[in-house]
């Protein structure tokens, strides 16, 4: 298993973050021992080019990612073809969409982004499996209703596309969302996980990949 993580801020993560990625490996590494997989893409830095993880046994070469600040669907779609070729991926665990409803697109022009990722991606490898995570809304959610309807509209949308386009030779997840998300609780600044909030992002992915593909086993907080 050839894992690429694919996501925006969330995902990347600042200077001085552990990032879900970081919990996806400690997971990863606790519960499939045996060395049958492997993190890969494209870039390693957090977000401004440094290499300043919270924990510094984090090793190099499971930091990669495809992953960016302020990145959407709408920018990961043109992107994805490359990075499952250049690096071999065949599993994808996907967190993008918040930044696209926010800034780029409403909820029909980004399910188009997400269909046109699904077929690039699927254009590098016919047999790639993916889990994708439902719109987590932020702290505008909260104090905008116009706002939270789209990321619940988007959600909706996603889930019903995920079931449309999984393939047996490509199977697709829609991860469960983490129950009772809080901007409040599971971010720093309304927008980014904090430690409760990366926990609970990887969670999700490894929940789905044990329950439908039999991959690790359930989630727990912890270090390898």
């Amino acid at each position: 298993m050839r894992v690429l993580f694919v996501g925006d801020s969330m995902t990347i993560g600042a200077p001085g973050a552990h990032t879900w990625r970081y919990r996806m490996w400690q997971h990863l590494t606790r519960t499939v021992p045996d060395g049958g997989w492997s993190i890969v893409g494209p870039r390693t830095a957090l977000h401004g080019g440094g290499d300043g993880y919270a924990d510094p046994r984090f090793p190099p070469h499971a930091r990669a990612h495809l992953a960016d600040w302020g990145a959407g669907w709408l920018h990961m779609a043109p992107a994805v073809e490359e990075a499952v070729a250049a690096h071999g991926a065949d599993t994808l665990l996907v967190s993008l969409g918040l930044i696209d409803l926010g800034f780029y697109t409403d909820p029909e022009q980004t399910l188009e982004n997400v269909e046109l990722f699904l077929t690039r991606a699927r254009a590098a490898d016919p047999a790639l499996r993916a889990v994708l995570l439902p719109v987590l809304p932020n702290i505008r959610a909260v104090t905008d209703a116009g706002f939270a309807a789209s990321c619940a509209h988007f959600n909706t949308l996603l889930a019903k596309v995920v079931a449309e386009r999984s393939e047996p030779r490509s199977p697709l997840l829609l991860a469960s969302a983490p129950e009772d998300w809080s901007p409040r609780r599971d971010t720093y600044d309304g927008t980014h996980p904090s430690a409760e909030g990366e926990h609970r992002m990887a969670a999700a992915f490894a929940e789905a990949l044990h329950q439908a593909w039999g991959v690790g086993g359930p989630y727990r907080a912890g270090t390898p």
